[in-house]
């Protein structure tokens, strides 16, 4: 994908238990951003966004409050080179 941009994300707070998974899937799927999300083991929530720049820094503004529910603390963004993702997942949790 020309001009992807693509970022890993790490949100700590109470972000596990909060419907933020399929809510980050469907608000991506719904922005056209492709990638995974999952749950990791010390309680974080970690995702994957790819696709053009503006989509994806909605995805990553989104993630600063996520669901409702959530009370999300920190978000760690980390720039990687796009793949060519295509679709949005939820991963099985690492654990």
């Amino acid at each position: 994908m020309s001009g992807a941009r693509r970022v890993r994300v790490v949100v700590t707070g109470v972000v596990q238990g909060v419907f933020f998974r399929d809510t980050c899937r469907r608000t991506a799927q719904a922005a056209g951003v492709h990638g995974w999300v999952r749950n990791r083991p010390d309680g974080a929530v970690e995702a994957v966004f790819e696709g053009a720049p503006q989509a994806v820094d909605r995805l990553v503004e989104w993630a600063h409050h996520g669901p409702e529910t959530a009370v999300v603390d920190r978000v760690a963004v980390y720039e990687e080179e796009p793949e060519g993702s295509t679709g949005f997942a939820i991963l099985p949790t690492p654990w």
